[in-house]
């Protein structure tokens, strides 16, 4: 069931630059809850294959937040890439609920 669809925040601060040319549109992302990050509490990084890209938009976390504390099981894929200049719309993804 899909969840959310959502772009990448902070492209350029993590390795999504760096792993651009290898991600492909359907590519499985994992999602980790980031408790005690200093700039939001509801943190929810981004990942793809051990690499971090960046997180869930902060108005778009919340609720990831909270079903991923309490033991939901979420997952996430890619579902755009586009190479434009703004790289907060670079990258979506989809998250989904098994």
């Amino acid at each position: 069931m899909l969840v959310q669809s959502s772009p990448l925040a902070g492209f350029r601060y993590h390795e999504a630059a760096i792993v651009w040319a290898e991600l492909r549109l359907g590519d499985t992302l994992q999602l980790a809850r980031e408790p005690d990050n200093p700039y939001d509490g509801q943190a929810v990084s981004v990942w793809w294959r051990g690499r971090k890209l960046g997180y869930v938009p902060r108005r778009q976390n919340a609720a990831l937040a909270w079903a991923l504390d309490r033991g939901a099981s979420l997952h996430a894929r890619i579902s755009r890439l586009t190479d434009h200049p703004n790289p907060a719309r670079r990258l979506e993804f989809e998250v989904l609920m098994d």
